[in-house]
């Protein structure tokens, strides 16, 4: 469940179909500041950004970090991407008509930030083009070492 703050976020970005670096500076500072994050959350964030038709920079960067940092290092176990966390991922990551730039990004930074990762999100991560695009977006290629 979101809270009602959030959601007012939402409906305004929404109504605006943007978001610009004043109002990630308000979900940070005053939104999501002293929250315990939930998958609910990042879902909804992440359909915010499959659903905005301009967002800046900085909820990218704030939307992968948020994630990565929920997903690898907040959610139990800790530092691993078992199935369920992947399967979750995926969907959230994939839904409507497919990952969005900002997702492909969240599903590679997940999976090179993990100690452990599930092959679900591995193959989803590094899907045809995804690394590629990950390459060209991060402005470097990425050598990835998968451990047997």
């Amino acid at each position: 469940m979101i809270g009602h703050e959030l959601r007012e976020f939402v409906d305004r970005a929404m109504d605006r179909r943007a978001i610009n670096d004043q109002d990630v500076k308000m979900l940070q500072r005053e939104i999501l500041i002293d929250i315990v994050l939930t998958r609910d959350i990042i879902d909804v964030l992440v359909a915010l950004d499959r659903a905005v038709a301009k967002s800046c920079a900085a909820f990218a960067d704030y939307l992968v970090a948020l994630t990565v940092d929920f997903a690898v290092w907040e959610n139990r176990p800790t530092g691993v991407i078992d199935r369920d966390k992947a399967h979750w991922l995926a969907t959230t990551l994939s839904a409507g008509e497919g990952p969005t730039a900002t997702a492909q990004r969240i599903a590679f930074e997940i999976v090179r930030e993990a100690e452990h990762c599930d092959e679900l999100l591995l193959s989803f991560a590094f899907a045809k083009g995804a690394a590629k695009n990950m390459a060209k977006s991060t402005g470097a290629a990425h050598r990835v070492v998968l451990a047997s």
